[in-house]
């Protein structure tokens, strides 16, 4: 019978889909899937982990521990070999307490693949699953770039006998296996390796579904999938359609659609609104004939939007190809389909190619991340070398490394790992969650109106006094949830006032009379200055003229220059340098000049 395993928490917690749906709500649905009859229930992964970090409001380990409180299904974790959730290999020591915790949380299975198909990169995860006495599946990644026959994946694993994996999934992230491709080399690698073998699609216009049917026709599974609305936006199997195409063809999945179909219910109206992919059908389309995940090309195209140059997408998709060719020819799977889509991006819109060398990709091409599947240009790496660009070594900082340097802001071996895995970027959600809980920080000073702000406390002593875990409330323009945490004490209040950004308005600048806000065109990093330690590009009280430099925002590891788009003053600085940004949150205000002079204006 073929088995099915449900996505749609991991989904709904990671980009693009992070932040749409509250807590309470994801909980909920977690319930209703619990009864679906699904193999297991997969919560999280890197891109959750990612998320949780870069929205800075909750811990990424809190909902694990609290789908584990609400289900009895096993619940699985998709982790990336040595990076485990991050974009840099961590350590064996990182790597044992990482999976411990993530046991000791609730997670009963995980699913490991290399991004580089290097299966010495596994070891140590698998070495600490088996330790801590859960079940194992090991990844393979379907590389667009080699034969489509399959025979390298058929050859890797048989060198897998030693990770002693429970089963196999074949993960195809560039949707480039059609049906009958999926079904054959699932098959091959189930005789090569003697387990059961199943299959992670991607894919526009069916093609994921058509693939994963296929298999499941073969007699493969556990085989990935998610509710209707996240299967639709996402380009995934949809779980409810898998299921009843197999009960159609005798091959019952045990999945009650019944339970699905109220669970799309459930989320349908909050995903309504959103419109959870920029991919437009056409750039779709063009990630199907390039065989190249469709999240990157997505991500190409918003980098070049921002610049004005969207007409460009194929000359960066060329060089695409090209660069991940002389790279090696690495699978264009997260994190290293970043890094190749950002050198390929910086190669186009650069005046030279090669100019500049993004972040990581010496590290990639000089072998820090791994193996890579064929020898790499001796003409890119002597560049890389004359552009001074190699690889310092990977940091080796053991956790109490980590906690010595943390300030104080680790509590718990949790938010050790979070620093471990993320660095600075995981301290301002340490620090929120820490000023949360000990609650010094008075709801006025939040922004929260005296009216508003004991309305809240009031739902504070709702929950403290009640069995009740969680409870969000929404109302005008104000949304609040109250969650307990170990002691009835502590209750985490998270107001959100409505973004500016969601009242029709566009995002860009908007101006009112002599006002003008510049909000943030993309999710980012926000920078003052060129580089650390350099002046900022502007303070308060500077006049600035039209198309000079307010500030840049990282993306993709490509720094984009928000620029003045009128002469203005600038009245106020929104955001702290370094600072994550969401995508329509305020940067500056400023005060547009007009035709006054300068030394006009007070």
């Amino acid at each position: 019978m073929p088995s099915i395993v449900d996505t749609s928490v991991r989904l709904l917690t990671q980009e693009p889909l992070a932040g749409r749906i509250s807590t309470a709500r994801v909980l909920e649905l977690a319930e209703l899937l619990d009864n679906a009859g699904f193999a297991a229930l997969e919560i999280s992964g890197g891109g959750c982990f990612a998320s949780f970090v870069e929205r800075g409001v909750e811990s990424p380990w809190e909902i694990v521990r609290a789908v584990r409180a609400r289900c009895k299904s096993p619940l699985a974790m998709a982790l990336r070999g040595r990076f485990l959730v991050g974009s840099r290999p961590a350590s064996r020591e990182v790597t044992h307490k990482f999976v411990a915790t993530a046991a000791a949380n609730g997670i009963d299975a995980f699913r490991i693949h290399d991004p580089l198909n290097d299966l010495s990169n596994l070891t140590d995860a698998a070495d600490a699953i088996h330790e801590a006495g859960k079940r194992l599946a090991v990844g393979l990644v379907h590389n667009a770039s080699e034969d489509d026959d399959g025979r390298h994946l058929v050859e890797l694993v048989k060198r897998m006998p030693e990770l002693h994996a429970s089963s196999v999934v074949i993960d195809d992230p560039a949707g480039a296996l059609d049906a009958h491709r999926a079904r054959s080399l699932v098959e091959s690698v189930r005789e090569a390796s003697g387990l059961n073998v199943g299959l992670s699609a991607h894919g526009a216009a069916g093609r994921a579904l058509a693939a994963a049917a296929e298999v499941a026709r073969g007699g493969g599974g556990p085989i990935g999938a998610a509710l209707y609305p996240i299967a639709l936006s996402l380009y995934r199997p949809s779980a409810e359609t898998l299921a009843e195409t197999m009960e159609g063809l005798d091959l019952p999945t045990g999945v009650d659609t019944g339970v699905l179909w109220q669970a799309v219910a459930l989320i349908g109206d909050s995903l309504d609104d959103v419109e959870a992919t920029s991919l437009a059908p056409s750039v779709a389309a063009k990630a199907a004939q390039r065989k190249t995940p469709t999240w990157l090309v997505e991500q190409l195209e918003g980098a070049l939007q921002v610049q004005g140059l969207s007409e460009r997408l194929d000359d960066v998709l060329d060089e695409l190809d090209d660069v991940c060719r002389l790279a090696g020819g690495p699978p264009l799977v997260a994190p290293i389909g970043e890094i190749i889509g950002s050198q390929a991006l910086v190669n186009v819109l650069s005046s030279q190619r090669w100019a500049v060398i993004v972040d990581d990709f010496p590290y990639l091409v000089q072998g820090a991340f791994g193996q890579l599947p064929r020898p790499v240009d001796p003409a890119l790496l002597r560049t890389i070398e004359l552009r001074g660009a190699d690889a310092p070594p990977l940091p080796t900082e053991s956790l109490e490394d980590v906690r010595a340097q943390s300030d104080g802001i680790a509590s718990s071996d949790e938010d050790v790992l979070l620093l471990a895995l993320f660095g600075d970027r995981a301290r301002p959600l340490l620090e929120s969650m820490r000023q949360r809980g000990s609650g010094s920080v008075p709801l006025e000073a939040q922004g929260v109106e005296r009216a508003s702000a004991s309305r809240i406390r009031e739902l504070i002593e709702i929950v403290e006094s009640s069995g009740i875990d969680e409870v969000t409330v929404e109302e005008d323009d104000l949304k609040v949830t109250v969650r307990k945490r170990d002691t009835a004490s502590a209750a985490v209040v998270e107001p959100q006032p409505a973004s500016a950004a969601s009242n029709g308005d566009p995002v860009g600048a908007v101006s009112d009379s002599d006002r003008l806000v510049v909000e943030s065109p993309m999710v980012g990093t926000f920078y003052r200055a060129s580089q650390p330690g350099a002046p900022p590009f502007v303070e308060v009280g500077d006049t600035v003229e039209t198309g000079q430099t307010l500030c840049i925002l990282e993306a993709m590891k490509l720094m984009n220059e928000v620029k003045a788009e009128r002469d203005v003053i600038v009245r106020k600085v929104c955001v702290e340098n370094a600072e994550p940004v969401e995508y329509g949150q305020r940067l500056f205000e400023l005060e547009i000049l007009g035709d006054r002079p300068p030394d006009a204006v007070a």
